[in-house]
């Protein structure tokens, strides 16, 4: 027998995601409608047969500013959207990124001149 609570979790999870895919074709579709189908940043041209590769990327990563004139918008190439969003990350010092780390101390070559010194001895 199903948990009633699991089961209304998961039916609020469904709705959500149906909603935000339904939201995300909208936009997508008049995106694609405005601009040709070429990546903003590579300049790789897509077609009907790959355009699943080519994304819609918003300039200030506001996913719920959609202006039909699609001025928040540009498409970006799965690869050149990836590494945009990554980017933004390391800029703003994202806790995402490298969460509970230090920056490197270890410095393998720090003793390498001794070390070639002492083979010649």
């Amino acid at each position: 027998m199903a948990d009633p609570k699991s089961d209304k979790l998961d039916r609020i999870v469904a709705d959500a995601r149906r909603a935000a895919d339904a939201r995300d074709l909208g936009y997508r579709e008049q995106a694609l409608n405005i601009y040709p189908w070429i990546c903003g940043r590579c300049a790789r041209e897509f077609t009907r047969a790959n355009l699943r590769e080519l994304t819609v990327h918003h300039r200030d990563h506001n996913h719920q500013n959609n202006p039909s004139d699609g001025s928040n918008w540009e498409l970006l190439c799965l690869y050149c959207h990836d590494n945009e969003h990554q980017r933004q990350l390391e800029a703003a010092g994202s806790p995402g990124v490298g969460a509970g780390t230090t920056a490197a101390t270890h410095s393998p070559f720090a003793n390498l001149k001794a070390m070639l010194g002492n083979k010649g001895a």
